[in-house]
């Protein structure tokens, strides 16, 4: 059998790499470092854990401890060695940073069925590819994969708003309506009378930011057309009612009530569980999101599912150009994992590579396709990238919004989500046990 190209050592690279070798197929992992480095990347092991030591809360009623349950059934390499290499972070599950790169290096490199080739790839190999490149995907290797999916259908900055859970929007505040009543009305809307806004642009122009890397600060020029919302606001008190937030044609259906300013949003999935904020792409750090996006009437109680972000951040348009088990539609032997696909994070990130690998190796090994069922978190990510509804299409990562709602109705947050939780892990292990 010929080998399998893995393009990319990090999360997903070595999830996916791990997949096929422990299904008995041959892998040739591509690895850069020690070569050359991203601007980002500074260790030469594998798997290395760039931003911070942490893989996020570990309690199963949480979407990422949800996560990390389902890649362990799985057979994920990561959450073994993340386990040999956990310090104490109270509820979240973090890692020595170079022993745990350490450890999923030396279970790479030592596996029998796996041979690591340093040195860049610029151009795709023949036979079958995952390509696990990362965000920060070197330019001509991102100039390869911009030539084979299409100029339009690759992104190099990440440019996003938040994103709320409808259950959490207070209705009797917000109200949905199409501005002048034109069409259906799609959007929520959450209107602000002279002093809110006004509070709120004092607190939005004085908002902390999230520091930039280097290489953002460079090329911060690149935002100008997706401009922060907090940079737009500096630029005059009304700057944000003649644009994201303007209130002309959305008085209230039902008083006839007419605002200062009015903010959209926007339904995120076909579900219609999550709302994205329209035209707040922003890059104040995530408690000032909460803190002042929460002073919005309606959304005192928001519970955000994705924080906005500004930065570099090379992904593919995934709805228009991967099925649900990551390959390319118009070319399947080519299959893609982690952050370039648009999940969003490290957890994501390797159990996308668990996904891909285990699709690949089934193939190869001429067994049944698994599809995992879309209440699983891997699953409903899966579905989230893959979704042609989807139409301005940005990263995203584990969230219980995803998620189908459950038929019966918990108030207690922390019971649903433990519900919710459980309800996808027996789904998970039904699917593995009809797949044998």
């Amino acid at each position: 059998m010929n080998p399998v190209s893995v393009i990319g050592a990090g999360l997903a690279g070595c999830e996916a790499a791990w997949q096929l070798a422990q299904a008995g197929i041959p892998v040739n992992l591509y690895e850069m470092k020690p070569e050359r480095y991203t601007p980002a990347h500074k260790y030469q092991g594998f798997a290395e854990l760039v931003c911070s030591n942490s893989l996020k809360a570990a309690r199963i009623g949480s979407a990422a401890g949800m996560l990390k349950e389902e890649m362990r059934i799985l057979g994920s390499l990561t959450m073994a060695c993340a386990a040999k290499s956990s310090v104490g972070a109270g509820g979240a599950l973090a890692v020595d940073r170079k022993l745990f790169s350490d450890l999923v290096t030396e279970q790479i490199t030592s596996h029998p069925n796996i041979q690591v080739i340093t040195g860049e790839v610029t151009q795709i190999p023949e036979g079958y590819v995952i390509i696990a490149t990362g965000p920060l995907t070197s330019d001509d290797f991102a100039d390869c994969i911009f030539q084979l999916v299409g100029g339009k259908r690759l992104s190099f900055y990440d440019a996003a708003a938040p994103i709320v859970t409808v259950e959490s929007i207070d209705m009797e505040k917000a109200y949905f309506a199409a501005r002048y009543g034109r069409g259906d009305a799609d959007y929520i809307n959450c209107g602000m009378n002279e002093q809110e806004y006004k509070a709120f642009y004092q607190e939005l122009i004085h908002g902390e930011v999230a520091p930039l890397h280097e290489f953002d600060r460079r090329d911060f020029k690149v935002y100008e057309g997706c401009m922060p919302v907090e940079v737009m606001a500096k630029r005059g008190e009304n700057t944000l009612r003649f644009g994201p937030l303007k209130p002309v044609g959305l008085n209230h259906p039902e008083t006839g009530q007419k605002y200062y300013a009015v903010l959209q949003l926007r339904k995120e999935n076909t579900q219609g569980s999550m709302y994205n904020l329209v035209g707040f792409q922003t890059n104040l750090k995530f408690g000032e999101q909460k803190r002042i996006f929460s002073m919005i009437p309606g959304l005192e109680n928001a519970e955000f599912v994705r924080y906005g972000v500004m930065h570099r951040n090379t992904f593919l348009d995934s709805p228009r150009l991967l099925d649900n088990h990551f390959r390319l539609k118009q070319n399947p032997r080519i299959l893609f994992a982690g952050q370039i696909t648009g999940v969003e994070g490290y957890v994501e990130s390797a159990a996308s590579g668990i996904y891909a690998g285990l699709t690949l190796a089934n193939q190869l090994n001429h067994k049944s396709e698994i599809t995992l069922p879309q209440d699983t978190m891997l699953g409903a990510l899966s579905a989230y990238i893959s979704n042609p509804m989807v139409e301005d299409f940005q990263p995203m990562g584990a969230n219980m919004g995803i998620l189908p709602p459950l038929t019966e109705r918990i108030k207690n947050k922390q019971l649903r989500y433990e519900t919710i939780a459980a309800r996808g892990l027996e789904s998970l292990h039904r699917c593995l046990e009809e797949s044998v």
